[in-house]
């Protein structure tokens, strides 16, 4: 979890909804996209999988859920997509 706590704190755009503990981060959504435009987007043009909040409910709609259940390097390939992509 550090790495992805590290990358969007080191990014400083991308804010991360307490608390930090777990096996996942939930991060805000950029650019006023709904928690599935979001989703769609990194599926789509990043090849990269998370959980849209508005699945966890009301109050998650503006927030995505990424998870580190996997290899570090993957998980590091995954956030440099992400922050490239949206440039935060």
């Amino acid at each position: 979890m550090r790495v992805i706590t590290t990358i969007i704190i080191g990014v400083g755009q991308m804010a991360i909804a307490l608390p930090r503990r777990g096996f996942s981060r939930e991060l805000k959504t950029p650019n006023r996209l709904s928690s599935s435009d979001f989703f769609d987007k990194l599926l789509h043009t990043m090849n990269v999988v998370g959980t849209p909040g508005s699945g966890f409910g009301a109050a998650g709609e503006d927030y995505f859920r990424i998870s580190a259940f996997n290899s570090r390097e993957n998980v590091q390939e995954a956030m440099q997509r992400i922050t490239e992509k949206f440039k935060v």
